[in-house]
């Protein structure tokens, strides 16, 4: 159902959290596949992906081409777009299982809420950012071109998407 595609900058040691994180939602049979998609050549990335049966993709393409490769790559209805070091918090599963159920034919996307609290109004009026991750039916991901290659891709992605529903879940941003 979900295919989860991390971009990783040879991050190996920032990953390992982030998958982690994707266990529950594999053993539940929520995600069916994970991506790496590497700007590197470390063998290190290469390791950690092969242990936690990650697919991995190099390329030293920008981050656009290589997230869109990606996500070409995957082969489910829905994309979850994580940033190496990015953890999602426990809940996560039933949040996206909940979202993706609603309505799995209607072009959607969401994104998990911040970490740190901050001012509720502020919140509201900011829209997601890449660190909070973003979930997007593979269909709507198509329809409004994917990621293209221009600087800030994911923000410019995220932009494109339209509404953006935060799901109750938080994410950890990388360190």
């Amino acid at each position: 159902m979900l295919t989860c595609i991390i971009s990783s900058n040879e991050s190996e040691r920032v990953l390992v959290p982030t998958l982690a994180a994707l266990v529950p939602g594999a053993v539940s049979g929520l995600v069916t596949e994970v991506i790496i998609a590497d700007a590197g050549r470390n063998d290190a990335v290469r390791d950690v992906a092969d242990v936690a049966g990650a697919r991995f993709m190099t390329s030293s393409a920008a981050l656009g081409p290589r997230l869109r490769d990606a996500a070409a790559a995957g082969r489910t209805p829905w994309l979850m777009f994580l940033r190496a070091g990015t953890v999602p918090d426990p809940s996560w599963v039933n949040a996206v299982e909940t979202f993706v159920g609603e309505q799995p034919h209607k072009p959607r996307a969401a994104a998990f809420r911040a970490q740190s609290a901050g001012l509720k109004v502020f919140l509201r009026l900011m829209r997601p950012r890449p660190e909070q991750g973003l979930l997007i039916a593979r269909s709507h991901y198509d329809a409004i071109g994917g990621h293209r290659d221009r600087p800030k891709t994911e923000i410019d992605l995220m932009r494109r998407a339209g509404r953006i529903v935060l799901l109750p879940a938080r994410a950890a941003p990388p360190r």
